[in-house]
């Protein structure tokens, strides 16, 4: 779903805008943010990059195959209408 290290540098980052009073209670921030974090992006129902990539290239291939059938049924269409 979604990459731990990403996940961590997130929740730094925004463990990181905290004010200086909340250091005390960081760990247990921390641990709520990235909570919150990972509850939030499986709400989002996410892709890796790499199964993206995978679903990009099928329809690539399907694209390409749905353009030469529209090719072979306009020639014939093309060599009927004129018999």
């Amino acid at each position: 779903m979604f990459d731990p290290k990403q996940l961590d540098e997130l929740t730094d980052r925004l463990v990181g805008l905290l004010p200086k009073g909340v250091v005390e209670m960081q760990k247990d921030v921390e641990k709520n943010v990235r909570a919150m974090l990972q509850s939030t992006f499986a709400k989002m129902d996410l892709v890796t990059r790499e199964e993206f990539d995978v679903q990009s290239a099928v329809l690539a291939r399907t694209r390409e195959k749905l353009e030469k059938l529209e090719k072979q049924v306009a020639e014939l269409e093309s060599k009927y209408s004129q018999q």
